[in-house]
C-alpha cells in the first residue's frame, strides 16, 4: 500500500488549517441533521404484516420467525450470502458481519434481537460461522422461500440475464443471492410486521470499518468499479503487503 504523499496535499498553518476545520464543521452538522431527519422518517414508515409461516433451521432445532425475537419487540435479520454448495460465505457479507458481535449486549438492552439468515443447509452455515468465528445467532432457510420473499434471491435465468428486481427496482445482480438487511416488529397479539428493508449501498451504515477509513486521508482507496475487491475474509490477509 502506498502512503498519502504530502507533496500532493496542501499544508498550511495551525490557523488556517483550523479556520478550515471548523469550516467544514458546518457541513458535517448539517449531515448529521440530515442524517436524524432521515431515520425519524424511516421509523414513520407503514409496516406490512407477515403472515407466510416460515420454518428456520437453528442449532435448537426448528423454529419460526416470530421464536427470532427470543422475547424482544424489535428483530433485525441480515441476509447473508452463503448458497448451498458454497465453501464459504460472500467477502462482502464477512466483511459486515465481522461488525455484529460487539453490538449484540448493546442491541438486546434496547428491544432488539439479531440474527442472520442464509439458504445454505445449517451445517454449512455453522462450518463457516466456526471458521469465522462468529457468535451472532446464525439460521438456515434452506428449502423455504424466505431469501426470495425479501428480495434477496434469484432464478437460474435472473441470474443468465444478470438483472432482477432488486433493491425496489430492476438492478444489475451477480449472483444467485444478493446481501440484504430487514426489519421486524412484533406486538403484543404476535403479529409479525416488516417495517423496513435496505439492500446495497444501504448497508454501508452497518460497516464501522469504513466509517473509520472516510476518515483517514486515503479514504476508501477503492476502485471505483469494483470497490470492495480489496475485501478478505479476515483470517486471510496474511498475504495482503501493508505498509511499513
Amino acid at each position: 500500500m502506498k502512503k498519502p504523499a504530502l507533496e500532493n496535499h496542501p499544508v498550511v498553518s495551525p490557523e488556517k488549517w483550523l479556520a478550515a476545520r471548523r469550516e467544514f464543521l458546518r457541513e458535517e452538522k448539517e449531515f448529521s441533521r440530515l442524517r436524524d431527519r432521515l431515520a425519524k422518517r424511516r421509523r414513520a414508515l407503514p409496516w406490512v404484516r407477515v403472515d407466510k409461516p416460515y420454518a428456520f433451521a437453528a442449532p435448537g432445532g426448528r423454529v419460526s420467525l416470530a421464536d427470532l425475537f427470543d422475547g424482544r419487540s424489535q428483530l433485525i435479520v441480515y441476509h447473508f450470502m452463503l448458497a448451498p454448495g458454497w465453501e464459504e460465505g460472500c467477502r462482502g457479507c464477512s466483511y459486515v458481519s465481522d461488525h455484529f458481535d460487539g453490538a449484540l449486549a448493546h442491541l438486546n438492552a434496547r428491544d432488539v434481537s439479531f440474527t442472520a439468515v442464509s439458504s445454505a443447509p445449517l451445517a454449512e452455515i455453522r462450518r463457516f460461522q466456526k471458521r469465522m468465528g462468529w457468535k451472532f445467532n446464525w439460521v438456515s432457510s434452506h428449502g423455504t422461500d424466505f431469501n426470495r420473499d425479501f428480495g434477496v434471491a434469484f432464478t437460474p435465468a435472473e441470474v443468465e440475464a444478470g438483472r432482477a428486481d432488486y433493491n425496489f427496482a430492476r438492478n444489475d445482480i451477480g449472483a444467485e443471492e444478493m446481501p440484504g438487511l430487514s426489519v421486524f416488529a412484533r406486538g403484543e397479539d404476535g403479529a409479525v410486521c416488516r417495517t423496513y428493508s435496505t439492500y446495497s449501498r444501504g448497508l454501508d451504515l452497518l460497516i464501522g470499518t469504513y466509517n473509520l477509513l472516510d476518515l483517514v486521508p486515503k479514504g476508501r482507496d477503492e476502485d471505483a468499479e469494483a470497490p470492495m475487491k480489496w475485501v478478505c475474509l479476515h483470517d486471510a490477509y496474511g498475504h495482503v503487503a501493508t505498509a511499513s
